[in-house]
């Protein structure tokens, strides 16, 4: 390399720097990443102006000199800082393009993504700082110590970190965006809050003491959570500041009552995998390997495989921190919770796994950590009061120009609350309404307090709504009770397809899609949305709690609104092409029209508990092949892609087969009405995967549904379908009732067929652990 090469190499990246600096200070953010990154690029920039001058003064032939040419080969030092320069340009600008003039700058950065960035950074520094000591032989040792440092991820990033196969990996092995939600949450926070959690001792020793547990209860709205991201946003700000971003790991997962059929021990263990092999791209290995054991076959790796490989990948950190948070959302009624805290204490096992969980008072789960660290998360009086603070400028003017009454907000909400954060929001939102400085005054001197509080905070929030204008109200009965009703999150797209349904309409008229804003604005603080992953929910758990008791009675109609909503939806014009010939069109499909993933898989779930009334309905949609086949295909959706994925659905699948599926009788019996000389037919017809009726109501565990197909005569020993049989299915899945049922009707007990090879039902159950069965 001559002179001029590596004097053009630095003049490239000092001119990037430049521009980058710009939009750094024009960031509309106030956040300490940028502030560091700023300040990281600023230092890094004066340092390499200065070895800018002395190149350019030195005489080539130099020992120095020929050692710093290896600042400048390829993919080396500089080349990583313009690519960390060229990330920050493009992510802030959209591709490196200013959008409009006026256009606000966002910082759209995840703690994890900064890590790396500054990591790059942090390291050409180091190796400037000794280029400038014109010490050749320091220079030389630095720069081959670093490039063996860094090679193999290095060589991981351009292969794979910036490759589409890469990507494809880790969406396989886990579908879920956990860091979406920690930069959703940390957002919420309240600047300075939880500063007493990051000052506890338990939390010094955790941080420090290799394989220790930290384990955080506390009441419901204490704030668990918030604490939970806090203490994550802590270890992200440690690795940004420190050079063990290499060696120390953090992975976290935030369990979520809305999500539990998808939190199963297998998924959290891969959440954690692929936040883990995010962070360090040439450890992909051990997940492509399941990859290729698991993908061509259509399944799904095991508890523990995915085990195996994360301990693999776990040998290569020194150290790596796991936070759990809510383990009391996390279902335990099969056992997950138990198989998951398992897994997670023996990844301790000769690792320097430091484990933080958070959880309500659950006994079973206080007792799993008996011997760990223990702190109790209660929202400390400075803290609610730093929040109140924060939330003056959303309340009324009476009280923005009145600093006497913003300081009684605080002090009476502050008494209220008792440690509560949850009840604090709940009691600043009461106040949004009020005008005057009289109303103020009463609403805050009939606060609710004690254990009580929240269920009065929320009827006070119902009153509110139910005193808003009709259309008003209306429109937030129907968002609050899709938020509780629905089967998993929702987001905001979908929540918004769904309200703009109309009965008997045959399209959607986008002149009827709402405004989230609006949506939000309705619900009287009870609804938020998380702005990363675009999920619309309840502010809280104990909100779901609280509508589980009174929803029925407030809103009778809702699941029959909800359950026609998902089959007016599916039976659309624009779906009676029936199903999608290829993934692009399939996914060009699912683009276009987004509420229909939701309707497809959830639709009959809604059904079930207004059959009689929804019958006729749901008779039309069954009763047309091709939208049965445009439903079919989307119910079949596996959460991971790959080539001819969107094929790999039940053909021939007829609208009995999905009232089979979904284990709605009335809806069979009315549909077999136009079918009576065909019945026993019907009852033995098989879908592409010979799957007959009573094989899908019995996997399924639908006990009425399988009851009435034998009561008319299915065949209990017909083959067919992945697990062999009817027993073997029912089987596999657990359902013990179900099998109690098939016996009785004369169900061969030692027929052997299905997923296991030539094993019988017993030894499916024994190889699934279904001990009763």
């Amino acid at each position: 390399m001559d002179p001029l090469s590596l004097t053009a190499s630095i003049i490239a990246v000092l001119q990037l720097s430049t521009k980058v600096l710009e939009y750094l200070n024009d960031v509309k953010d106030a956040s300490k990443d940028r502030t560091q990154c700023a300040l990281e690029t600023s230092n890094l920039y004066n340092l390499l102006f200065n070895l800018r001058a002395q190149v350019e003064e030195g005489d080539a032939t130099k020992e120095w000199y020929t050692a710093l040419r290896a600042l400048a080969v390829e993919n080396g030092p500089l080349d990583q800082f313009k690519e960390a320069l060229e990330t920050l340009q493009a992510r802030m600008t959209d591709g490196g393009r200013l959008k409009k003039a006026g256009d606000i700058l966002m910082w759209k950065f995840k703690k994890e993504e900064m890590v790396s960035i500054l990591g790059r950074i942090e390291r050409l520094k180091t190796l400037v700082e000794i280029a400038l000591q014109r010490d050749h032989f320091k220079l030389s040792r630095a720069i081959k110590t670093d490039t063996e440092a860094i090679k193999s991820d290095l060589d991981s990033v351009r292969t794979r970190g910036d490759n589409a196969e890469h990507r494809r990996l880790l969406q396989w092995i886990s579908s879920t965006d956990y860091p979406a939600q920690q930069s959703d949450i940390i957002k919420r926070r309240q600047e300075g809050t939880g500063q007493w959690f990051l000052a506890a001792p338990q939390v010094a020793r955790w941080l420090s003491e290799p394989q220790a547990t930290l384990f955080c209860s506390g009441i419901p709205g204490a704030g668990k959570t918030i604490l939970a991201a806090i203490a994550i946003d802590h270890l992200f700000d440690h690795l940004l500041k420190s050079m063990q971003s290499s060696s120390h790991g953090v992975a976290y997962v935030y369990c979520n009552y809305k999500a539990r059929e998808e939190q199963d021990t297998s998924q959290m263990l891969a959440a954690i995998l692929k936040q883990l092999v995010q962070a360090r791209p040439s450890l992909v290995g051990p997940v492509e390997l399941l990859h290729k054991q698991h993908a061509d076959r259509g399944t799904r790796p095991s508890p523990d495989e995915v085990f195996s490989a994360l301990r693999d990948v776990l040998a290569r950190y020194s150290t790596v921190y796991i936070v759990i948070d809510a383990l009391d959302e996390c279902q335990d009624s099969d056992g997950t919770r138990r198989q998951f805290l398992t897994k997670l204490r023996d990844l301790q096992v000769g690792r320097d796994v430091r484990l933080m969980a958070t959880s309500r008072f659950i006994p079973e789960i206080v007792d799993w950590f008996n011997q760990a660290l223990k702190l109790e998360v209660q929202a400390s009086k400075e803290d609610v009061k730093r929040f109140v603070a924060g939330q003056i400028c959303r309340l009324p003017k009476c009280i923005q120009r009145n600093s006497a009454l913003q300081e009684i907000v605080q002090e009476k909400i502050v008494e209220a609350v008792d440690g509560m954060f949850l009840l604090a929001r709940l009691h600043t939102d009461s106040l949004l309404d009020k005008r005057t400085v009289k109303d103020v005054k009463s609403t805050l001197a009939k606060l609710s307090k004690g254990s009580a509080a929240l269920d009065h905070a929320y009827k006070e929030a119902i009153q509110r709504i139910e005193g808003q204008l009709s259309g008003d109200y209306e429109l937030a009965k129907k968002v609050l009770s899709w938020i509780t009703y629905a089967k998993r999150p929702l987001t905001t797209t979908e929540m918004c397809c769904a309200l703009a349904v109309e009965p008997d309409e045959a399209d959607l008229d986008t002149e009827n899609i709402p405004d989230v804003e609006d949506l939000l604005s309705v619900c009287a603080g009870l609804v938020v949305v998380d702005q990363e992953s675009a999920v619309i929910r309840l502010v809280h758990y104990t909100t779901q709690e609280y509508f589980d008791r009174i929803r029925d009675a407030w809103d009778p109609g809702a699941q029959l609104y909800i359950a026609s909503t998902c089959l007016t939806y599916l039976s659309l014009s624009i779906f009676k092409t029936g199903s999608c010939s290829s993934n692009q069109e399939f996914e060009e499909r699912l683009q276009e029209s987004q509420f229909l993933d939701y309707a497809a898989k959830h639709w009959g779930e809604h059904a079930v508990t207004v059959e009689d009334q929804i019958c006729e309905l749901a008779c039309s949609f069954l009763s047309h092949k091709e939208l049965v086949s445009c439903a079919a295909q989307v119910l079949s959706r596996p959460k991971y892609t790959y080539q001819g994925y969107s094929q790999a659905y039940p053909k021939d699948s007829t609208g009995l087969h999905l009232t089979a599926r979904f284990g709605l009788p009335i809806v069979l019996e009315a549909l077999l009405l136009n079918q009576v000389r065909e019945t026993a037919l019907v009852l033995e017809r098989r879908d592409s995967y010979g799957q007959t009726l009573l094989y899908l109501a019995a996997g399924h565990g639908h006990q009425r549904m399988v009851k009435l197909l034998l009561d008319k005569g299915a065949d209990v020993n017909a083959q067919g379908g992945r697990y062999g049989n009817a027993l073997h299915a029912a089987s596999v899945r657990g359902h013990e009732t179900i099998v109690k049922l098939l016996l009785e009707a004369g169900a061969d007990v030692n027929a052997q067929s299905g997923r296991y090879g030539n094993d019988n039902a017993l030894q499916a159950a024994s190889y699934e652990g279904h001990e009763t069965i």
